[in-house]
């Protein structure tokens, strides 16, 4: 175990873990300078029992219908061999070869251990580049680095080797009604999807493959129309590469910031966590408010110190750098003088001020 390692776990308590999906990456990636999520999320904290230990339950994810509903819709694609699945594939991506071989990778024998199953994984994978062998891989062990962090990831069907090639497979609930589907979920799984790709390719990197051996195209199966029948699109994830790789890029490496830290800091539940919570700095964006568990929590604190940030990142941007919201009302006002800096956005605030007066009046 390293000293890190060994920090996260401290650092964690006695809480059970909560490790990372695609969706948390995905989430995680929208905000990279947060060193407060940074930090729960490589502890491997449960943030939805932070927040609701704090009084400020999380109101958003998956209904428990939702989840339900997705697992049926995931196991009928799967049956037999996914049979469903690999007759869509012929169709959407000219699948030709003639007998299809399936692994199942959810667990090795009775052991369902992340080292084990990752090894494993990596050995198929690696059998295919040689000799072509295998066509569907259930449930992979994928690997990613997060700001120094390891995160395993298990997409639903990820790998299916079509002409040299590598493609994710993401099985989502969500209809395609008419051949349209709500755009809002496609974006999501996009994002999740992409995820997987950028795992993907780093462990084909590992064995000497180049990132385009796994293809941009990710093949996106729902239910068609209002019926439980599955149907697939390919759904281009490039862009969503693009962020992903760069804010990962971008995030603050664990050991830094653990070690700015205070000497037996923990966030485990109990007296004395909010203290914890509010020592660790946060960067608040209204657009937490619909993928991190604590947005509630850090939308009231940036409130009440009077940050910019409740203003989201766009207002924050042309305030060009004014951290408060009594510095903005003041040089909107005229209380305050602005310093050299602040000349530009104070004629532009004092000018919206007198339009506001004007209106009012």
């Amino acid at each position: 175990m390293t000293e890190s390692t060994a920090r996260l776990d401290e650092l964690r308590g006695t809480a059970p873990t909560c490790r990372h999906n695609a969706r948390t990456i995905a989430a995680l990636t929208s905000n990279p300078g947060c060193t407060r999520r940074a930090l729960l999320d490589a502890a491997a904290v449960d943030k939805a029992a932070i927040a609701r230990e704090l009084g400020y339950p999380p109101q958003f994810g998956q209904s428990q219908f939702a989840i339900t509903r997705g697992n049926a819709f995931e196991a009928m694609v799967k049956a037999n061999g996914c049979a469903e699945l690999l007759a869509l594939l012929r169709m959407k991506l000219g699948l030709t070869i003639p007998e299809a071989a399936y692994e199942d990778l959810n667990a090795i024998g009775e052991n369902t251990g992340n080292a084990v199953r990752y090894k494993r994984t990596r050995q198929l994978l690696e059998r295919a580049l040689q000799t072509g062998e295998g066509t569907l891989f259930d449930h992979p062990l994928l690997r990613l680095e997060i700001a120094g962090a390891t995160a395993h990831l298990e997409p639903d069907v990820v790998a299916v080797q079509i002409e040299g090639k590598f493609h994710v497979v993401e099985i989502k609930a969500f209809a395609v009604i008419d051949g349209q589907a709500e755009p809002a979920q496609v974006a999501a799984a996009a994002r999740q999807s992409a995820v997987y790709v950028l795992a993907l390719r780093e462990l084909l990197g590992e064995l000497g493959e180049p990132p385009e051996r796994v293809s941009h195209n990710v093949v996106l199966v729902c239910p068609r129309d209002f019926t439980n029948r599955p149907t697939a699109e390919l759904v281009d994830v490039r862009k969503q590469l693009a962020v992903i790789t760069r804010q990962l890029s971008r995030m603050t490496a664990i050991t830094d910031l653990i070690e700015g830290l205070p000497e037996g800091m923990t966030f485990d539940l109990g007296e004395g966590l909010g203290e914890m919570i509010a020592a660790t700095p946060a960067r608040y964006a209204p657009e937490c408010m619909s993928n991190c568990e604590l947005a509630f929590m850090c939308r009231d604190e940036a409130r009440r110190c009077g940050s910019v940030d409740v203003l989201g990142r766009g207002i924050c941007d042309e305030l060009g750098g004014i951290d408060s919201l009594t510095t903005v009302l003041g040089l909107a006002d005229g209380s305050l003088t602005p310093g050299p800096e602040h000349a530009d956005i104070a004629r532009i605030l004092r000018e919206a001020h007198r339009l506001r007066q004007e209106l009012a009046g």
